[in-house]
């Protein structure tokens, strides 16, 4: 599989076609600035399209499947996506900047998602309710129908496994619309389910911009639930154009998340956590630990020994498979460096920073990852979401500052806690304002079992493990009387 398969189409009821507007939009490689494909310009006529597709597919072949058969579909993708998941990374890297190494652990990652799907897809039960003398009550889980994903440029992937393998598992049919910056995987992915035997129109894909084809999408009166990674902005559009049809949306909307050190930690453990949650995927991502929080009384050992490792940190093109790759896009560039200059504008200490290789193609979107120390807990950098590699260290004196300093920004996506103390683990797991928290880790491996998702501006809603089927299907209560 390689980008010789047809990049500048829409998928519309398992025929690949060229959008209604015939307008394609560049893919830029942010390695070097070269253009890697042209991408169908989907817009509202295609998503139309898309959705009657979808409809017809819930009565037809799609609609008509047992949840076994459904779950052996999608095992099936999920065998293929492993065999191709060397093809998968090179296209991911090659798209979205990460280097190969990242890029492979996310082509697996969605084989994952789909075999957690498949054999869960027949395993979703309903309840008897225990009732009025002469009545049998139950309760049923059903799919939404036509279900909407607006998926990322940062993790396609990992995204559409998690929202998409969900949706499909209950029996939805599904519209995506992946990012207009990076879809080539979310492209492959379609080919891949084709070949495992999915239905015609059970999965229907509209790249184009979020402004035409995601827009239509969001407002469309015949998508039943929606599911929507990205931006705060956008998601409120997102949940706006829902509501005016009484849609329920599922958002995950980002994070400034904290990993809370004490005196108490193994630094030896948690120093790897600490950088790695930071510059992963060059900081762009919903879950990045982009604020660490250090007792006072080791602020200045854990400092100095995250600025070792990020002067350690090479950067360059993302098939080099180094540390840290470009930037997603110009754009996304000039925002870090925003940030970057801010710090050094306000006088804040720059502890440590990483290097780009002298070779790294000068079209490419590169950015030092930097460590900026001794911020306070109400500066921009430790509240606004940068997407970038840059991390800010907090110090704090005590268990109760350090909850304050925690919860103290609009987000609540992840946190981390490190800690030897067994009651102030479960202190501190109750007091973070957060969808997740983790003791003595950060990220658990990738979690494709754990619910995921935000409170705060970082979103409502889960998905990722069992809790998505519940999201993605709707409760019928069936109450008999017997005559």
């Amino acid at each position: 599989m390689t980008t010789a398969f047809a990049t500048d189409r829409v998928l519309i009821a398992g025929e690949w076609r060229a959008p209604a507007s015939r307008e394609t939009l560049p893919l830029v490689n942010p390695s070097d600035g070269s253009e890697l494909a042209r991408i169908a310009a989907g817009g509202a006529r295609d998503v139309d399209a898309a959705v009657g597709a979808a409809e017809e597919a819930l009565s037809g072949a799609w609609g008509r499947m047992t949840a076994t058969e459904r779950g052996r579909v999608l095992s099936a993708m999920g065998r293929l996506v492993a065999e191709k998941a060397d093809e998968l990374a090179r296209l991911e890297a090659l798209d979205v900047g990460k280097p190969l190494k990242q890029a492979k652990a996310d082509a697996l990652a969605l084989a994952r998602y789909l075999e957690f799907y498949g054999g869960a897809a027949d395993k979703v039960h309903g309840e008897t309710i225990p009732y009025l003398d002469g009545y049998t009550v139950l309760t049923l889980r059903e799919p939404h129908g036509v279900t909407g994903h607006i998926v990322p440029w940062n993790y396609p992937m990992q995204i559409i496994g998690r929202s998409v393998g969900a949706a499909l598992a209950m029996g939805n049919a599904t519209v995506l619309k992946p990012a207009e910056e990076a879809c080539l995987t979310a492209l492959a992915f379609a080919y891949i389910a084709e070949e495992a035997g999915l239905p015609a129109g059970a999965l229907n894909v509209v790249p184009g911009t979020g402004e035409a084809a995601g827009a239509a999408l969001s407002a469309h009166r015949g998508v039943h639930h929606l599911s929507f990674t990205g931006s705060v902005a956008t998601g409120a559009l997102v949940q706006a154009a829902a509501a005016k049809n009484a849609v329920p949306v599922t958002l995950e909307l980002g994070g400034k998340s904290p990993q809370v050190v004490f005196a108490d930690a193994d630094l030896d453990a948690a120093l790897p956590f600490l950088v790695n949650a930071g510059i992963q995927n060059a900081g762009q991502t919903c879950s990045a630990s982009s604020r660490i929080l250090v007792e006072r009384v080791i602020f200045d050992e854990v400092v100095a020994r995250m600025a070792e490792r990020y002067r350690a940190l090479k950067v360059g093109p993302a098939l080099a498979d180094l540390d840290v790759g470009p930037m997603v896009s110009a754009r996304q560039k000039e925002i870090v460096e925003r940030y970057i200059g801010i710090a050094r504008a306000d006088g804040l200490a720059i502890a440590g920073e990483g290097g780009i290789v002298a070779d790294a193609p000068a079209g490419g979107c590169y950015v030092r990852p930097t460590l900026v120390a001794n911020v306070s807990g109400d500066h921009r950098l430790a509240q606004e979401e940068i997407f970038g590699p840059v991390q800010v260290v907090i110090p704090f004196e005590g268990e109760e500052e350090a909850v304050r300093i925690a919860n103290g920004t609009d987000f609540g996506l992840v946190a981390g806690v490190w800690t030897r103390d067994g009651g102030r683990q479960l202190r501190m797991a109750r007091a973070l304002k957060s969808g997740q928290v983790f003791i003595n880790n950060y990220g658990a491996g990738g979690g494709v079992e754990l619910p995921f998702g935000g409170v705060k501006r970082s979103g409502h809603g889960r998905e990722k493990g069992f809790e998505a089927l519940y999201g993605f299907s709707v409760l019928k209560t069936v109450a008999i009387l017997h005559g």
